[in-house]
């Protein structure tokens, strides 16, 4: 059967480069929002909702057309996991800004630091994304950028842990690991998808 004739048989290819690309830049804006919150604008923690939302909207789009397609680029279970992994970095920083409200904690400059590094990440995850489906080697540098910026947030995790020991307040103590940790593991989600850009690359190859 020729190619002019399957297509009208089959369903045409979705563009998940292209919504996976849009899925981490709304994530980026809205890191954006949240480091200017670590910075002491506590008004945006709205901002960061919002952009939790709109990025619930662009990943719910990405699966329902990776489900629904013939074929894909990458493979569903790849595309799926990578989606994934961008929804808990919005979703961390969505949930970390509501528990400081909660306990009622301002962010420092520990935090702010660590804001900043995983803002950085995130937009170097937003340029793997532009190259994949055309330049691995720009995505792979790209998704090495985001892990380093990562590998430094460890660093100011690491100190502003030590720090707290010389703080005598213990429920500000305990507040602030907390809030530490879940910076970390946000990071941790970093690091997998860059990592999953990574092994998108070599099975391109």
């Amino acid at each position: 059967m020729s190619p002019s004739v399957l297509k009208w048989f089959l369903p045409e290819a979705p563009d998940v480069f292209g919504m996976l690309e849009r899925q981490a830049q709304v994530t980026s804006e809205g890191m954006v929002s949240f480091t200017a919150w670590a910075a002491g604008d506590v008004a945006q923690e709205g901002a960061v909702r919002r952009a939790e939302h709109d990025a619930d909207e662009v990943r719910r789009a990405l699966i329902e057309s990776v489900r629904d397609a013939f074929t894909t680029p990458l493979p569903q279970e790849d595309l799926f996991a990578v989606s994934q992994g961008l929804d808990e970095i919005i979703n961390g920083a969505k949930n970390l800004v509501r528990e400081a409200a909660l306990m009622g904690v301002l962010p420092d400059q520990a935090m702010e630091e660590m804001a900043c590094l995983l803002e950085e990440g995130v937009r170097q995850l937003e340029t793997a994304f532009r190259h994949l489906r055309d330049d691995s080697v720009a995505a792979t540098a790209a998704a090495d950028a985001a892990i380093k910026a990562q590998r430094r947030l460890e660093r100011v995790y690491r100190k502003a842990m030590s720090e707290l020991i010389e703080n005598r307040d213990l429920r500000e103590v305990l507040a602030r690991q907390e809030l530490y940790r879940r910076l970390t593991r946000i990071s941790d989600s970093a690091v997998y998808v860059a990592e999953r850009v990574w092994y998108s690359c070599v099975k391109q190859a």
